[in-house]
């Protein structure tokens, strides 16, 4: 079983998203998963021109040649695939939504309907799983309200929403206790997944474990 992380931090590896991505894939390697860790912000992805070539006039192929070929052919050969993202006004970063504008080679021009939701249909039928990965420095628990609802067509088997993402790197003993338990938590998510291919009800509920309250937190980032 192969995971993959497309990470869309501008930070790349010194991201806060990060932190929690290599929990999760340390939990899966446990396992015996197979793991990469791909940094977007290393790539390069040029814009989608939305031509439709890649439906029409070379299907399954896009006419620009970047580092997307390989990338679309790393996440065709997942089966976990893993999209992370820090919170950027709402919603994901424009290197996922790069990333991700430039996966339609792998649609077809037919479109499907599912109750009153309409999609294109897939050219080949999808075998992943996805997993939604983002944190937020703000705290609370409505940040990630646009994601979610940007996510959802892919259907995540499991969406990791941190808040209080600026504590994930912090230098106080206290709180990297607190955040130590927290990504023990997420390691036994990963393990889960590659296990079972699912996460029990009560590593879900560690997952949403509060790190700090909202007053702290404000004080904390001396931003109150």
């Amino acid at each position: 079983m192969k995971f993959i992380i497309f990470n869309g931090s501008p930070a790349g590896r010194n991201s806060n998203t990060n932190v929690i991505g290599q929990a999760f894939l340390e939990g899966a390697a446990q396992a015996g998963a197979v793991t990469e860790n791909v940094f977007l912000a290393e790539k390069k992805i040029v814009f989608c021109r939305g031509c439709f070539s890649c439906w029409f006039k070379t299907p399954g192929k896009c006419v620009m040649r970047d580092d997307m070929t390989e990338l679309i052919q790393k996440y065709s050969e997942a089966d976990v695939v893993c999209f992370a993202t820090p919170v950027f006004t709402w919603d994901m970063t424009a290197n996922l939504k790069a990333f991700v504008d430039r996966l339609a080679p792998l649609k077809s021009p037919l479109i499907v309907q599912k109750q009153e939701d309409f999609d294109l249909a897939d050219a080949t039928e999808k075998q992943q799983k996805f997993v939604v990965i983002s944190n937020c420095g703000f705290p609370g628990n409505h940040n990630f309200d646009t994601l979610k609802t940007v996510m959802a067509p892919c259907s995540p088997v499991l969406e990791l929403y941190r808040n209080c993402g600026k504590l994930l790197k912090s230098k106080d003993a206290a709180v990297q206790a607190v955040v130590k338990h927290y990504l023990d938590a997420v390691k036994q998510a990963g393990y889960e997944m590659a296990m079972r291919g699912d996460v029990s009800a009560e590593t879900r509920e560690s997952l949403n474990m509060e790190l700090m309250s909202v007053q702290e937190y404000v004080q904390y980032l001396h931003m109150g």
